[in-house]
């Protein structure tokens, strides 16, 4: 028998004040249907969206919005006959969570910082806004579905930030990211435990969703229908963007004490680095100590409040294991022969679901310490501005040895050719990486050199075919020595770079520099190792 009065889908439902700050709760009363006009308003909105300029432009873009919202319509009718039958009343209360909207809005600075120096990032954000609206819709139909008061803040704004910072799908396969933030939420509502009497989820949503979509892409081999290697690629074309991403890292540590995790992340990978580098004579991440990408995980993906360890020690440790797994996956994927980018994302769901271990081990490592150093249980060093103030440090060295926003060894040309000719095949291999890329970009001087290496057989087995392909690509754009080498059957010539080149060759990892004067490039060069840019800017 059916009471009378109306109940809310679980009327007892209570929410914990831990970590939020409320702000205004609103309990929908009154026709049992009437909530659902708001993931029905959202779904009206994520139809408008499909007749913005750049989701219309494209038939399967258009259709992936459409049936996701097609997919929401159907759901809310189900949820509609459902609430019918029970005399259930679904509600909601807003709750504004600093974690939530803080983070939105340091995720949403790096957007536009980057998006400033490459143009991509704006052109996502028609489609970025339809993720957001589909996922507060399919966030609330999923509470409701599962008897639950849905609490309403900003909590899908994080979620979507940090998986559109990481990877996107093409126009052509784009359902696929719907799907993706799908399995993003159902991961947070199904896949949790107890943690300190609390019933919380084990992974970070996004980070849950990225690292078993990067698993299935490796799998399939389809890395190609993602943005993924662009996306980290492109990061760095904007200046300075270490200083920017280490500038906004600290409003998050500020706030949500994830210092230690970030600080000893990076301090794991730089030292690891140096290690390497020392050992085998060449950058372990090529041109960078930390790339960019894996800089930005280890500050606003892997930090995660929720999902990482409580205890001090625990953190340190949780951003040491981070540092290893990145560092070690690097290797492991460039050995398979697999786009490394993934590093920074496989890492994080295993982590998550480590959190109990790794706190039980700091503890057992905190009580070991205190029973043999009694002396130590008297230092308090837990405050995060300490922490704070060592990971200024720990950035400010690492600036002042160049390794982060200045000029770094991998950038140079001439150091991976010196490095080469003394028998060091990993510089030999970079070489060739750098030259095709400068050669997809029109370097007649790359194309030239590539040619050359597929003529001598000494750094790339012999191929005339591809040689003369290179050779024909530099000609085109008026390399003279590519030409001689195509109608001369004598020596290879080789020659310089000229300023076409090395506007492309010297942008160390940033945007072409078009708009640099003759004598600048000349004295960038010189800098790189250039020896005839050098006699040129030291003129007769």
């Amino acid at each position: 028998m059916v009471p009378s009065r109306r109940r809310n889908l679980r009327g007892s439902n209570k929410t914990s004040p831990v970590g939020a700050r409320r702000v205004a709760a609103v309990g929908i009363q009154g026709s049992h249907h009437r909530a659902l006009y708001l993931p029905l308003i959202l779904t009206v909105v994520l139809v408008i969206l499909v007749y913005s300029p750049r989701v219309l432009g494209h038939v399967i873009l258009a259709q992936s919005f459409l049936v996701a919202a097609l997919l929401l319509l159907v759901w809310q009718f189900w949820l509609f006959v459902k609430v019918s039958q029970a005399n259930l009343t679904p509600s909601f209360k807003i709750e504004l969570r600093p974690q939530h909207y803080i983070q939105a809005m340091v995720q949403s600075s790096v957007f536009f910082y980057w998006g400033w120096y490459w143009p991509p990032v704006y052109g996502m954000a028609w489609i970025m806004l339809g993720q957001l609206v589909f996922a507060y819709a399919f966030d609330i139909l999923l509470s409701w579905s599962r008897g639950k008061k849905y609490i309403l803040g900003f909590g899908p704004f994080p979620i979507i930030l940090s998986t559109n910072l990481f990877l996107w799908f093409k126009d052509d396969w784009f359902y696929l990211q719907f799907l993706m933030i799908a399995v993003g939420f159902l991961g947070k509502e199904f896949v949790r435990w107890s943690r300190g009497g609390r019933s919380v989820h084990i992974f970070n949503p996004s980070a849950f969703s990225l690292g078993l979509f990067s698993i299935g892409l490796l799998v399939a081999g389809a890395t190609d229908i993602s943005w993924g290697q662009q996306i980290a690629s492109t990061l760095s074309l904007a200046p300075n963007i270490y200083l920017f991403l280490f500038s906004v890292g600290l409003v998050v540590m500020y706030f949500f004490s994830i210092t230690l995790i970030a600080g000893s992340a990076a301090a794991t990978l730089f030292i690891l680095s140096a290690i390497y580098s020392g050992w085998s004579g060449v950058p372990y991440f090529v041109d960078s100590e930390i790339p960019t990408a894996v800089f930005l995980g280890l500050l606003l993906l892997v930090t995660d409040p929720s999902t990482s360890p409580r205890s001090q020690l625990g953190k340190i440790f949780f951003g040491c294991f981070y540092g290893l797994g990145v560092f070690g996956l690097y290797s492991f994927l460039g050995f398979v022969g697999v786009p490394t980018f993934y590093d920074k994302l496989l890492c994080v769901p295993l982590l998550n679901l480590s959190v109990e271990k790794i706190d039980k081990l700091a503890s057992h490592v905190v009580e070991r310490v205190h029973s043999n150093f009694s002396a130590v249980e008297s230092l308090d060093l837990r405050k995060n501005g300490f922490h704070m103030v060592l990971w200024v440090m720990l950035f400010l060295a690492m600036s002042a040895m160049g390794k982060t926003d200045a000029q770094h060894t991998g950038d140079s040309i001439p150091f991976w050719e010196e490095t080469c000719e003394s028998g060091n095949r990993k510089a030999c291999q970079r070489l060739l990486e750098l030259e095709k890329t400068y050669c997809a970009d029109n370097s007649g001087w790359a194309c030239n050199e590539l040619g050359i290496h597929f003529s001598d057989d000494i750094l790339a087995s012999a191929d005339p075919q591809l040689a003369s392909t290179y050779f024909s690509r530099a000609c085109q754009v008026r390399f003279q020595a590519a030409c001689l080498n195509l109608i001369s059957s004598g020596a290879l010539r080789r020659a310089s770079p000229k300023i076409i080149d090395l506007r492309l060759v010297l942008r160390e990892g940033g945007r072409n520099l078009l708009d640099m004067s003759e004598d600048d490039l000349y004295s960038r060069a010189c800098d790189h190792g250039w020896q005839f840019a050098c006699d040129k800017r030291l003129g007769p």
